[in-house]
């Protein structure tokens, strides 16, 4: 590669962070998120499993002669190792033999079962998840605004430029897909049809094997579109689908299908957040629904720019999944993880960005500016209510994140705005 060109990514930092402590490095994420090119920017050489020289000579050589496909200047790069899975023993052995830091760069856009591997790998190849492009990677936002600042509570105020609904709308629908960065949105639309296609068709079967039913995968993918940003259980999405389709299928075969979509990084759901408020209340456990990229959700719903503008809806569900996508991006290059809470007593938070300390901020996200108020309002009270809670762990910052809002500043009530448009890490 011309590593002259090659677009910074948040993560490389921590790639650089993890290869000098441990001995190699597993990148996983969606395909096409751009693992290939940031793991051949840190590494000196490379080998390719999915090259189709010589009939995919490459894989059979893995297949054969594991450790002869390890040698090379280290780091060394072993592309989607998954498709020979016993190349991650043969590199944990490699590592144990050398004790040498940084030593491989192995990617992965699947998770394989581990039929065929011995050993963990724990210790010796650390694993980082890499997602599509964030806003400010992808050139889209200011990055004016640092979300580990606002979570210390230290935000300068700053105008950030009018608001754009058509441009944020252009931004869902295109995706952080590097590869489709500089087409038009008709033409980047086509990407995530294609990736779905690829996936379904071809990568289900590639991970362990096993024929299924890819209509029904299609539909379940269908009702995960129509219920993103929300915390539908298995049920309901099965219910969702006889009512839509007029098709069934048994809860065993979504839970299965599901395993299989976060496996292929085609979802990535938000965890529930509880450990740290300790409150008395019943914290409720379920995840909430997203793709991997909210330009998924666009493609199985078949959105258009005009389609969205008229329903505002489903495009805020979308904007949500583009913000909380993003946060995770931001919040994992400083150590920090990200959640949802909702409880019993109907008290909810979009996001909650908690901090390796413990700390945690609240993060309500709106797409119009006249829903500010009532954001903070949730908030505010939110706190308020935990404040009277014994042994209740307060947020230590208070955000709304707003598509419309021209500035970034704090509110007199101490709570913070923000537009998307001017995160970065």
């Amino acid at each position: 590669m011309d590593k002259r060109k090659y677009r910074p990514r948040i993560i490389d930092k921590q790639i650089d962070k993890y290869l000098s402590t441990f001995g190699a490095l597993c990148i996983e994420g969606p395909k096409w998120c751009g693992k290939t090119w940031t793991s051949s920017f840190h590494s000196k050489s490379q080998f390719f499993l999915g090259d189709p020289a010589g009939n995919f000579q490459s894989r059979e050589l893995a297949r054969l002669s594991p450790a002869l496909v390890l040698e090379g200047e280290t780091p060394r790069l072993i592309d989607e190792w998954q498709e020979v899975p016993p190349l991650w023993d043969a590199v944990r052995h490699k590592v144990d033999q050398t004790t040498e830091k940084g030593q491989f760069i192995l990617t992965g856009s699947a998770t394989p079962n581990h039929k065929g591997i011995l050993h963990s790998g724990a210790g010796r190849i650390a694993k980082l998840r890499m997602r599509p492009m964030s806003l400010y990677e992808s050139g889209d936002s200011s990055g004016k605004v640092s979300l580990e600042a606002l979570c210390n509570n230290r935000l300068t105020p700053v105008m950030t430029g009018e608001a754009d609904l058509k441009k944020l709308i252009a931004l869902i629908i295109r995706g952080g897909w590097p590869g489709s960065l500089e087409l038009p949105v008709d033409k980047a639309a086509l990407l995530p049809i294609e990736y779905l296609n690829a996936v379904i068709d071809d990568d289900v079967y590639r991970i362990d094997g096993i024929k299924r039913d890819t209509q029904k995968m299609r539909l379940l993918l269908r009702s995960l579109a129509r219920n993103e940003s929300t915390t539908a259980t298995n049920r309901a999405l099965k219910n969702d689908i006889k009512s839509v389709d007029d098709e069934d299928i048994d809860i065993e075969t979504v839970a299965s299908y599901l395993d299989i979509f976060a496996r292929l990084f085609i979802t990535d759901n938000l965890p529930p957040f509880s450990a740290n408020i300790r409150s008395p209340l019943r914290i409720k456990q379920a995840e909430k629904r997203h793709f991997s990229d909210p330009s998924l959700a666009c493609a199985l719903l078949k959105a258009t720019p005009a389609s969205l503008l008229s329903d505002l809806e489903t495009f805020g569900f979308l904007f949500e999944a583009l913000c909380e996508r993003d946060l995770k991006i931001y919040a994992e290059a400083f150590g920090a993880h990200v959640y949802h809470y909702q409880d019993y007593r109907s008290r909810e938070i979009d996001a909650i960005v908690q901090l390796p300390d413990g700390r945690w901020s609240a993060f309500e996200i709106k797409l119009g500016a006249n829903q500010i108020d009532k954001a903070a309002d949730n908030l505010k009270k939110i706190q308020d209510e935990l404040a009277k809670e014994e042994r209740a762990v307060l947020p230590s910052a208070l955000c709304v994140i707003c598509g419309m809002s021209n500035a970034a500043y704090q509110r007199e009530d101490g709570v913070y705005v923000i537009p998307p448009t001017a995160l970065r890490d």
